[in-house]
Formats: C-alpha cells, sequence, structure tokens
C-alpha cells in the first residue's frame, strides 16, 4: 500500500502509459519548477477570492439583509464579465504556445488585439450592466429590503469591472510566460486598497461618511482601478518579455485575432453556461428568504477558499501545459498536470480538516447573536461546512484539470461538460431538492456537491486520455 501511495506522487506513477519524448525531470525538480510558478499564482487566486469574503465579512456588521445584498450581486456580475473570462482563458492558451515555441513577437501581437477587443467589450457590457441593474436584481431574486442596496452595490462594482477586464487581460499573459508575481503584486495591493476603503467607508470611520454598502462597492472599485494600472506598468518595460504597443492595438490583424476568437468561442460557450447555470442556481436559493440566502452566501464565500486554491494550481498547469506543447513536449505538459492534481489533492486534505474542524469558528465571522436569524444561520451553516468538506478535493480536482484542457486549447470539451452539468443538471437537481422534496437550503448543496464530482470525473477522464494535446493553436 505504501508503495501504491509513493507512486501516485512520483514521475514514475503519474507518467503512466503516456509516451515519453524525452528526458524527464526527477520527481523532486518537477515538484519544485511547478510550485515556482504554482506559489504566486495560487497566492493571488487567494487574494481575488478574498475581495469577496472580505467585502461579505465587513458588511455583515449592517445586517442579514446587507450580506444578502451585497450576494445577490455576485452572479449577475459574473454573468456580464463572462466573456472577458473566456478571454483570458484564450490569452494564456495562446501567449503560453507562443513562449514555448519562442515567438515573442507573435505573443506580444496577442496581448495588443486581445486588449484592445477587451476595450470595446468592457465599455458595451459595463454601461448595459449599468442600466439594467435594477431589473437584473429583482430577477436575481432581489427582495424589498435588499433591492434598493443591492442595486446601489451591482452599478459600482460593474464600473470597476471595466478596469479589471483589462488588468485581467494583461495578467493572463503574465500567467501564461510564467510570470505570475506580477499578478500577485497588483491583486495584492488592490486587496488592502480595498480593506482600508472598507474600515473607512462603510462604517463611517476616521472621518469618512458612512456609506454602508455603498462604501464597500466604492471600496472594491478603486481597489480594482489601482490593480489595473499596475498590471499596464508591467507591460510597459522595454526590457520585458511582454511589452504592449500601442500601434499595435486596434490595428485588426485576422492572422492573429483568429486564434483568440477561436478558443474563446469555445471558453464563451463554456462560461456562459456556467454563468447562466450559476445564476439559476443563486435565484433558486435567493427564493427561499432572506435569511436562508444570507446563509448560503456566507457559506458560498467559505466554499471559494476552496476554489482559489484550485485556481491558482490550475492557472500554474495551464501555463505549463500550454508552454511544454509549444516545445512539441506533451509528455512534460501532462506530467505537470498531474502533478498539480497531486498538489491539490494535498491541499483539499487540509480544506477538509478546517471545514469540518472549524466549521462554526468560520460562520461566527459573518454574523453575531444580535443579527436576524441567527440561530438559523449558525445551525445551518454548520451543517453546510460538511458539505463543504466532501466537495473540495472534487471541487480543487476538477478546476485543475479543467484550466490543463483550456491551456492546451481544449475549450469545447470543457464548454460541453459545463453546459451539462451546471446550466443543466445543478439548476434542475437544484429546484428538484429544495422545492419537491422540500428539502431546502441544504438540497441546493447536494445539488453542487453532484455538479463538483460530475465534472471532476469527466475532465480526469478527458486529461487522462491525452487527446487535448493534439489541438493546434
Amino acid at each position: 500500500m505504501f508503495t501504491a501511495i509513493k507512486d501516485f506522487f512520483t514521475v514514475r506513477g503519474m507518467v503512466g502509459k503516456q509516451a515519453v519524448l524525452g528526458d524527464l525531470p526527477k520527481t523532486k525538480e518537477l515538484y519544485l519548477s511547478y510550485l515556482k510558478v504554482a506559489w504566486p499564482a495560487i497566492a493571488e487566486s487567494v487574494l481575488v477570492g478574498l475581495v469577496s469574503f472580505i467585502d461579505t465579512m465587513m458588511v455583515s456588521v449592517l445586517g442579514t439583509a446587507a450580506v444578502a445584498a451585497v450576494g445577490l450581486t455576485g452572479q449577475p456580475k459574473l454573468i456580464i464579465f463572462a466573456v472577458f473570462f473566456a478571454l483570458n482563458i484564450s490569452v494564456t492558451a495562446i501567449v503560453s504556445r507562443r513562449k514555448g515555441q519562442e515567438d515573442r513577437e507573435g505573443a506580444n501581437k496577442t496581448l495588443a488585439q486581445a486588449l484592445s477587443l477587451c476595450f470595446v467589450l468592457a465599455v458595451v457590457l459595463c454601461g448595459v450592466g449599468i442600466i439594467v441593474a435594477e431589473p437584473f436584481m429583482r430577477l436575481a431574486g432581489a427582495n424589498e429590503d435588499t433591492l434598493a442596496d443591492s442595486v446601489v452595490y451591482f452599478r459600482i462594482v460593474v464600473v470597476g469591472l471595466l478596469f479589471t477586464a483589462i488588468s485581467g487581460v494583461i495578467n493572463s499573459a503574465q500567467r501564461a510566460i510564467g510570470n505570475t508575481k506580477i499578478a500577485m503584486t497588483s491583486n495584492l495591493t488592490a486587496n488592502l486598497v480595498n480593506i482600508c476603503l472598507n474600515y473607512v467607508l462603510i462604517g463611517g470611520n476616521l472621518g469618512f461618511p458612512m456609506l454602508g454598502v455603498k462604501g464597500a462597492a466604492i471600496a472594491t472599485m478603486i481597489g480594482n482601478i489601482t490593480a489595473c494600472f499596475m498590471s499596464i506598468i508591467s507591460v510597459s518595460h522595454k526590457n520585458g518579455y511582454l511589452k504592449l504597443k500601442l500601434n499595435e492595438c486596434f490595428r485588426w490583424n485576422r492572422e492573429v485575432i483568429k486564434p483568440i476568437i477561436l478558443i474563446g468561442s469555445g471558453a464563451g460557450t463554456e462560461q456562459i453556461a456556467i454563468r447562466i447555470g450559476f445564476f439559476l442556481y443563486a435565484t433558486a436559493v435567493a427564493n427561499l428568504g432572506t435569511v436562508a440566502f444570507a446563509t448560503h452566501q456566507i457559506c458560498m464565500n467559505i466554499l471559494s477558499l476552496s476554489f482559489t486554491f484550485g485556481d491558482g494550481l490550475g492557472v500554474a498547469a495551464s501555463s505549463l501545459v500550454g508552454q511544454n506543447l509549444g516545445k512539441r513536449r506533451s509528455d512534460l505538459s501532462y506530467l505537470y498536470g498531474k502533478t498539480g492534481q497531486r498538489v491539490g489533492f494535498f491541499v483539499s486534505m487540509l480544506l477538509v480538516i478546517l471545514f469540518v474542524f472549524g466549521g462554526k469558528s468560520l460562520m461566527l465571522l459573518f454574523t453575531g447573536p444580535d443579527e436576524v436569524g441567527y440561530e438559523s444561520i449558525i445551525k445551518n451553516g454548520v451543517i453546510i461546512m460538511y458539505f463543504i468538506a466532501i466537495c473540495s478535493p472534487a471541487q480543487i480536482s476538477q478546476v485543475i484539470f479543467s484550466g490543463c484542457l483550456r491551456g492546451a486549447g481544449d475549450t469545447k470539451f470543457v464548454a460541453f461538460v459545463s453546459l451539462i452539468s451546471i446550466g443543466i443538471g445543478r439548476p434542475i437537481l437544484t429546484y428538484l431538492f429544495c422545492y419537491p422534496l422540500g428539502w431546502g437550503l441544504i438540497g441546493a448543496w447536494i445539488s453542487l456537491i453532484v455538479d463538483q464530482y460530475t465534472r471532476f470525473a469527466f475532465s480526469a477522464a478527458r486529461f487522462t486520455s491525452g487527446k487535448w494535446s493534439g489541438i493546434k493553436v
């Protein structure tokens, strides 16, 4: 048994039946080279995830309705941002491949074209978001006690998304070449700005006006602007691998833009399926009532801790997969993907311990005895912590494997799985479990677990098959 466990984490055990195309690194060297790229990506992903986590925690001093109001904006915001997630996936896949091919000019042209496309889309979509904010929030399940705050928060945060979109493209290109520290630094700074401004604007401390939920939104927006400017500076250095040339922007080149659109279309389909599925899921839970949705929102923020670790590991694996495919070393791409999953498995075991034994303590960060529905929130939240513990290993592994497939350009397969599992399966099961079967909030979390393990099974099987290695970018 010990030998089997050891092989699970070694190069010999991970490479399996895959064809070996050259010299392979030793196990220690493999993990060290992977973690060198991965740790800043993990730190960045956790920091990005903490923005929502911190906002919810600091807004919780305003009461349950305020927590629910901020939570209601989550999925509508991500629906608008879905197109930019797709664009970022495309940029990562193409720039990492160009890096492996030692085509620096091609990488920089891709960055310039992607930024041009991003800017046009951002102006249009953010404008639409501001205009339709109120009906969007009503559709998301806002009640009279949450509508006003959710509309104000949404409109301000959508303005910040314009800057987030631009920094997202730049950071995706930097990650693709293995430069994950820049994105980490910009997001760390943005988080610090967000936290400081949350403190002074939500409660009106240090002589600032008390703006409540509106203050939290302004803090997030200013943090996004800060990160954007830092990202732009990172591609302004003459000696950097990535150098933004303004004369390349808005000069559409068919040979450059075509792969961006081809890969982005698959990623876009995936993102639309994910966002619609998540939106329907959140709306179904919101209809259970303000206290139930506040409980759900707190637990989703805690679950995001698991996702952020998986996302950071997936970003690193995606970059290394793309670079080694560019070098025509699909065997190394496979090994780096498996290495990411092994590290993710270890991380998930630590998180399981945290969620099982620290669940109540985590819930108490977001609510207190004076809040409406306190006892219900704590009681149901502690139960849901066990569901999060069950979910975590599958969530982290599927996020990593999906990241590898995207890095290889296999976005259509990931989109298909997301459509079936998130876009169709999860909303149907949520409605069935919550209402006809009467399981309420617990039913919503059972459907989430089914979704996560379904995506894990499909993504793991696809990655192990190696079919992604033949895709041309």
